[in-house]
């Protein structure tokens, strides 16, 4: 599958749970953590990429993809806060500098329950075990949670269904305003069929972790539609987010 018009610059995040938004596309695109695809969109350097809901509220500068997301309703398992003391107990939280709405979706619940910690940045996922409160994402959270932590974890897909009783939307295709994109649009929403049809090879024959996993992973944890349900939570999460951190927050904008 081609993008039809090659001066089309595009990201994605490199992990498992993307493979099948960018089936097809994979040799086309500039992978990269969401912070970094961020930046790059805000310096125009890219014309659409998978990027935390977080970038799209807090800049006015993007439409969303309708239809379109990494998603979970309840348990996303490789998005969580690893702690080892009481969460009231909670001073400084370790964040891993490449998320963007874990760390939004972290604040907004832990403030819910009254606790407002000072966040620092974690340095190397080598020092997390030894952190007393650290938020980890992706495919390294993965790998920390399968090796056998003794940390508790507090799963945030879990935690902001039982705070809200909707999905929580983590990811989705951010589009810069002011370029012709009707092309584009067509072929992420092809990706997103073929991989949803292939969806049992990509579990086959991906190296990430191990079949029985990433069966597990793709059809208990993670959702890839954005329906109307799923924009409930992000109206739920804009209002949370205002309510908690002082930065203007904007309503998003769903296009066809």
């Amino acid at each position: 599958m081609l993008l039809a018009r090659q001066t089309f610059q595009v990201g994605s995040v490199p992990y498992l749970n993307a493979a099948p938004l960018t089936r097809g596309l994979e040799c086309q695109l500039e992978f990269a953590t969401p912070a970094k695809l961020a930046d790059l969109l805000r310096r125009g350097q890219l014309d659409a990429a998978l990027v935390s809901i977080s970038e799209v509220l807090l800049h006015d500068n993007y439409d969303i993809l309708n239809g379109v997301a990494i998603a979970s309703l309840g348990e996303v398992y490789s998005v969580f806060l690893a702690h080892r003391k009481p969460l009231d107990q909670m001073e400084r939280v370790y964040c891993d500098p490449a998320s963007l709405t874990s760390v939004n979706l972290m604040r907004v619940i832990l403030a819910e329950r009254g606790i407002h910690p000072e966040l620092v940045r974690l340095e190397s996922y080598d020092q997390a075990a030894g952190k007393d409160f650290v938020l980890l994402i992706g495919d390294p959270a993965i790998a920390h949670r399968r090796a056998g932590c003794d940390q508790s974890i507090l799963d945030l897909g879990t935690a902001w269904r039982e705070l809200t009783g909707l999905p929580f939307v983590f990811a989705v295709w951010a589009l810069r305003r002011g370029v012709e994109n009707t092309d584009l649009k067509n072929a992420l929403r092809r990706a997103k069929q073929l991989g949803l049809e292939q969806l049992e090879q990509i579990i086959a024959t991906r190296a990430d972790f191990d079949e029985a996993f990433r069966r597990d992973y793709f059809h208990r944890h993670i959702q890839y539609d954005l329906g109307e349900l799923e924009k409930c939570g992000v109206a739920r999460f804009c209002e949370l987010l205002a309510r908690h951190q002082k930065l203007p927050v904007f309503a998003p904008r769903y296009v066809d």
